[in-house]
């Protein structure tokens, strides 16, 4: 087969609003190498969108996964329960941040956990306004894609978004807005528009994924832990990109000094499979009623036992403290190539969540342009690199954090040329 060839059949069989970020069709994968259908080999900086984080096919994750194959694969955790369904429950509880009891319900999606953290949070507190900030992004159901701010490709002809949803903006000193500018939006909201009486929840990126790899100010998240205590709003941190040791830590609320109530989480939870969950205050989430919450597939058994398995492996090979040195290395050899790069606008991010933003050289225009070339480059020599932003100025690094060191050096060295031919084109 060729990648050519299956193209052209994707083109009959498969609607035009799924995108495409590359024609690459992948046979296998193993850590952080991929191979396609004609048998080339790349180097996968993308890691299925933070999904991979203990790597592609991590065999312990594989055997758990194997393990439960043999037992059952699906029986509805609403019809006949199964005990790691509980246990990682227990495990979720004792990790997310919050020195508080903690319940879990498990979905299946990002966006579904968005969609129950908020079903919940109406339901607690007998409110409907939530409020989210411009860049964010929160799935792509109408309460996700509501939620979103950013609005091509995910709002853009899908009609009247949901009600009660408003946005405020996102603190970004290279964009001149600060948590100031955010929070006297929301005082100004509060005035003119929004009773915070009737504000159910404020849901935040703690990094922005899709928006940028902005991380939210300290500053900021203490700010907004006030305002919920004050007016008796449910902070929800959304962790589906930043949890499991991608920012440093297991999650990223855990770089400040203050908690979410709720806390959303999917990507790299199960090491590839689907699996999602919600875990936040016991009061919070006991107040939905029984059946008001779950679905089908919710808690699948593969990926439940996936789940467990990505945990162990993550205390067992200490990826918090792996993700760190990594970052650490992608920030210097970034920094070193900005020196004669003046398309570089800023390198950032914690742990081994990264982003390198570009601008036109002089100004601060955003350079979408230049952005793509690095990125198309970075593939023709075999690194797949995604991009993010709202004008689509930004290159995010999001390799699995179990890279082998020669892999990772390999890659660079890619990096470094893609941005040298980008610059001669």
């Amino acid at each position: 087969m060729k990648n050519a060839e299956i193209a052209e059949r994707r083109k009959t069989a498969i609607a035009r609003g799924v995108g495409m970020m590359t024609q690459v069709y992948v046979e296998r994968a193993e850590n952080a190498e991929v191979w396609d259908v004609e048998g080339r080999r790349y180097i996968d900086f993308a890691a299925g969108i933070a999904v991979v984080n203990t790597g592609h096919r991590h065999p312990k994750v594989m055997a758990a996964v194997q393990k439960q194959l043999e037992s059952f694969t699906h029986t509805c955790h609403q019809v006949l329960p199964y005990e790691n369904y509980i246990r990682l429950g227990e495990r979720l509880n004792a990790l997310v941040p919050g020195d508080f009891e903690k319940r879990t319900v498990f979905v299946t999606t990002g966006a579904e956990a968005v969609e129950n953290a908020v079903k919940v949070a109406r339901f607690a507190t007998g409110r409907q306004a939530v409020i989210a900030f411009g860049g964010g992004f929160h799935g792509r159901t109408f309460m996700g894609m509501s939620l979103t701010g950013k609005v091509q490709p995910y709002k853009a002809g899908f009609g009247t978004m949901m009600p009660d949803i408003y946005h405020v903006p996102f603190p970004v000193d290279l964009h001149g807005t600060s948590t100031d500018t955010a929070m006297k939006a929301i005082t100004q909201l509060f005035k003119a528009d929004l009773d915070p009486g009737r504000v159910a929840a404020v849901i935040i990126e703690p990094v922005q994924g899709e928006g940028g790899f902005y991380q939210a100010p300290a500053e900021l998240m203490r700010a907004l832990r006030k305002l919920c205590d004050d007016h008796g709003i449910v902070l929800i941190a959304d962790e589906v990109q930043t949890g499991f040791a991608r920012t440093g830590k297991l999650f990223a609320m855990e770089h400040y000094d203050v908690a979410a109530d709720i806390t959303t989480m999917a990507k790299g939870l199960a090491g590839g499979l689907p699996l999602a969950a919600v875990t936040g205050r016991a009061e919070i989430m006991d107040a939905a009623n029984p059946g008001g919450l779950g679905g089908t597939y919710g808690g699948n058994p593969l990926g439940i036992a996936a789940a467990n398995a990505v945990l162990d492996v993550i205390e067992e090979e200490d990826l918090c403290d792996r993700a760190n040195v990594l970052g650490s290395k992608l920030r210097q050899r970034l920094e070193a190539l900005r020196a004669t790069t003046p398309q570089i606008a800023e390198v950032r991010g914690p742990g081994f969540m990264v982003a390198v933003e570009f601008n036109v050289p002089g100004e601060a225009t955003p350079d979408a342009d230049f952005t793509n070339r690095v990125k198309a480059e970075a593939l023709a020599r075999g690194l797949i690199l995604l991009t993010c932003g709202v004008y689509g100025n930004v290159i995010r690094f999001l390799a699995p954090i179990t890279i082998p060191d020669a892999h990772f050096a390999e890659a660079m060295d890619i990096l470094e040329a893609s941005v040298e031919a980008a610059k001669a084109a």
